[in-house]
C-alpha cells in the first residue's frame, strides 16, 4: 500500500511534467485552422494565376483546410501585394510575390504601400520563365542582330510592344537598347493581347513578350522567336538562343514568382510553408504543368529566395533611371 505522502509526492511529479501554461491562457491550436486566403495579384489566365491554382488544388488535400484562391490585381501587382502586408502575422493568408510588386513596382512607382522585404515572410521561388524577343511569323527579319542593325539604320522606326510601361517584358527591352546603344521605340500596351495582335497585324516591328503566354503562337508559328533572355535556352523553344548566345551578353533577366506571406507569421508555420512548397515543386503532377508553359520549377528557400529579391530592386531601379522609364 503506498502512503499518502507517496501519493502526493507522485502528484507534484506528474504535474511538473506537463506543459505549463499561464492564467487564462489555452494550447495553441495546430495550423491551419480555417481556410486559407491566397491572393494572385494578376488577372486571371496569367502565369501567377496558373501556377497559384495548380498549387493551391496540389494543397488542397494535405493541409486540411480549403485554400480560397483570389485575385486581386491591379498597381502592377501592387494591390495584392498590399493586402498581404498589411495582414502581419496573419498565418492564413499567403501570396504569389513575383518581379513586378518585388523587384520592379517598388523601384517604379513614387508611392509604394509596402516595403518589399520588412513586410513579408519570403518562403520559396515557385518558378521562373525568360522574356522572348519576337517577330512576326512572316517577318523578313530573322535574327536579334538584324533587327538592331535595322534600328541602326533607321532610328526610331523600329518599334517593340510589351504589356506596360515598367514591365519585366518592357525593361528587357530597355536592356537590349541601352546594351547596343540603338533606338528600339516602346509601345506600351494595356496587356499582352492587345500587343500580340498588333504584332500579327502588322503594326509593330517586334514585340517582348513572356514565354508562357506566347508558347501557342510559337507552335503555330505565326510569331518566330529570336531570342530568349534568361541565361539557359527554354526548354520549349531549344532552336532559339539566348541573348548571350545572340551576341548581346547584357540582355540577361528572368520573370520570376515566390510563394510569400505577411511579415511575422509563427516561424513553425514558415518552415512547413517552405518544407510543402519544395514538395510540391519536385511533384510529378506540379512539374508537368509548369513544363508545358515553359515554367523552370523554383529552387531557392528562404534564404535563397530572399537574397533573390534584395539582389533585384537595385538592379532595375538602375535600368528604370537609365530609361527614365515611368509608370502608366
Amino acid at each position: 500500500m503506498l502512503s499518502r505522502r507517496h501519493l502526493l509526492l507522485a502528484g507534484t511529479a506528474a504535474a511538473a511534467a506537463l506543459p505549463s501554461l499561464a492564467a487564462g491562457q489555452t494550447a495553441a491550436a495546430p495550423w491551419p485552422t480555417k481556410p486559407i486566403r491566397w491572393i494572385v495579384n494578376f488577372p486571371p489566365a496569367g502565369a501567377a494565376d496558373i501556377m497559384s491554382r495548380a498549387l493551391a488544388e496540389y494543397f488542397g488535400t494535405r493541409l486540411g483546410q480549403p485554400i480560397v484562391v483570389e485575385n486581386k490585381p491591379g498597381a502592377g501587382g501592387m494591390l495584392g501585394a498590399d493586402i498581404v502586408a498589411k495582414a502581419r502575422g496573419d498565418a492564413h493568408i499567403v501570396m504569389i510575390s513575383s518581379a513586378a510588386s518585388h523587384g520592379i513596382g517598388p523601384v517604379l512607382y513614387k508611392e509604394v504601400p509596402y516595403d518589399p522585404l520588412a513586410d513579408f515572410t519570403h518562403i520559396h521561388l515557385v518558378g521562373t520563365f525568360p522574356t522572348v524577343l519576337a517577330v512576326n511569323g512572316t517577318s523578313p527579319i530573322a535574327s536579334v542582330k538584324e533587327l538592331i542593325e535595322m534600328a541602326r539604320a533607321k532610328p526610331g522606326d523600329v518599334t517593340y510592344g510589351s504589356g506596360g510601361n515598367g514591365t519585366m517584358n518592357h525593361l528587357v527591352g530597355q536592356l537590349l537598347a541601352l546594351s547596343t546603344k540603338s533606338q528600339l521605340t516602346h509601345i506600351p500596351y494595356r496587356g499582352s493581347a492587345p500587343a500580340m495582335n498588333d504584332l500579327l497585324g502588322g503594326q509593330i516591328t517586334a514585340l517582348m513578350e513572356s514565354l508562357p503566354t506566347a508558347t501557342g503562337y510559337f507552335t503555330s508559328k505565326r510569331m518566330k522567336p529570336l531570342a530568349v533572355s534568361e541565361d539557359q535556352r527554354a526548354p520549349t523553344l531549344p532552336d532559339v538562343p539566348t541573348f548571350r548566345e545572340a551576341g548581346f551578353p547584357e540582355v540577361v533577366a528572368t520573370n520570376w514568382f515566390g510563394f510569400s506571406a505577411p511579415a511575422g507569421i509563427p516561424p513553425e508555420v514558415a518552415r512547413r510553408w517552405e518544407t510543402e512548397i519544395a514538395a510540391a515543386l519536385q511533384s510529378a503532377e506540379i512539374k508537368e504543368r509548369f513544363d508545358k508553359l515553359g515554367i523552370r520549377p523554383g529552387t531557392l528557400g528562404v534564404q535563397g529566395y530572399t537574397a533573390l529579391i534584395a539582389k533585384e530592386l537595385p538592379r532595375w531601379r538602375e535600368v528604370i533611371v537609365a530609361g527614365n522609364i515611368r509608370a502608366d
